[in-house]
């Protein structure tokens, strides 16, 4: 089975399946190594961890392309790909959605922020308005050359006008053609619970660690009715408290051994990359 149509069908089971977000080649290894079902690259971590900056609107196309490209030589995993707001109108959202699936995407995610956007768990948002983002989603759904690519439609709406205006929104999205809708930021968990009531086409809920949306186990995010519950950026914050810990060893006693439990082991870390493949191949050739 193809990963697009896997990916269809984990979606369409609305078993809460977590998806995790990757922001490198290595970072989608270990998520696939550790057996989750698919991954998400993440702009925001895209954003951190290669530029270095606060996810307000600095990566571009060729960044995110060039990063599902890379992930998609490493894992088999279907790949959720976060394409912002699809970086323009939606002539530019066509190009977007061609570039992706070129690259290796199975799923491609706008949002209907104004540009520059920036984290749905920021301050500041504002949205365009719903004839504009529909007739994106339309250019998207059109765009697309491989009918089992999916299409991933988000509203900020409910930071702006409220969370009747995204439900409104993310129905609109739904008749324009997206197979999966995303309604971000919703602040309490009766507006958790009540999303997979009011809306049929299946849904991502973002668990973002310290923002604006209550925690829910991913069981009884299942058990609602949603279909991917993402932790978009768990990794990340993962992979910063451990450099924060090793290297304040490293600093503090001016040493650091695998034994004490802060580094992944030198022999972990080349299996990790594939280094035993590519030393049989190695000998085949040499």
């Amino acid at each position: 089975m193809s990963s697009r149509k896997k990916l269809k069908e984990l979606v369409a089971a609305k078993r809460g399946v977590i998806v995790p977000g990757a922001f490198n080649a290595l970072s989608a290894r270990v998520i696939a190594d550790l057996g989750f079902e698919a991954l998400y690259i993440t702009g925001a971590g895209v954003t951190n961890m290669w530029f270095g900056m606060p996810d307000q609107g600095f990566m571009g196309l060729a960044e995110i392309a060039d990063h599902t490209a890379r992930i998609r030589d490493a894992v088999e995993l279907p790949l959720l790909v976060d394409a912002d707001t699809g970086f323009g109108n939606a002539l530019n959202v066509y190009h977007t959605v061609r570039t992706l699936e070129r690259a290796g995407a199975d799923c491609i995610q706008l949002e209907d922020q104004v540009a520059p956007k920036r984290c749905g768990h920021f301050a500041g948002k504002d949205v365009i308005s719903t004839e504009e983002a529909v007739s994106k989603i339309k250019a998207a759904v059109d765009a697309r050359r491989d009918p089992d690519f999916l299409i991933m439609a988000r509203t900020d709406a409910a930071a702006v006008h409220g969370f009747e205006a995204a439900v409104e929104r993310a129905q609109l999205f739904a008749e324009a053609g997206a197979d999966i809708l995303f309604v971000e930021a919703v602040t309490t968990a009766e507006e958790i619970r009540a999303l997979p009531q009011r809306l049929a086409t299946p849904q991502l809920m973002n668990m973002v660690i310290g923002g604006k949306t209550p925690i829910f186990n991913a069981t009884e995010l299942g058990e609602l009715g949603f279909g991917i519950v993402l932790y978009a950026n768990a990794a990340l914050q993962g992979a910063v408290m451990g450099m924060q810990k090793a290297l304040g060893v490293l600093r503090d006693e001016r040493e650091i051994l695998e034994s004490g439990g802060l580094v992944t082991p030198f022999a972990e870390r080349q299996r990790l990359v594939g280094k035993p493949d590519w030393d049989v191949l190695e000998k085949r050739y040499i």
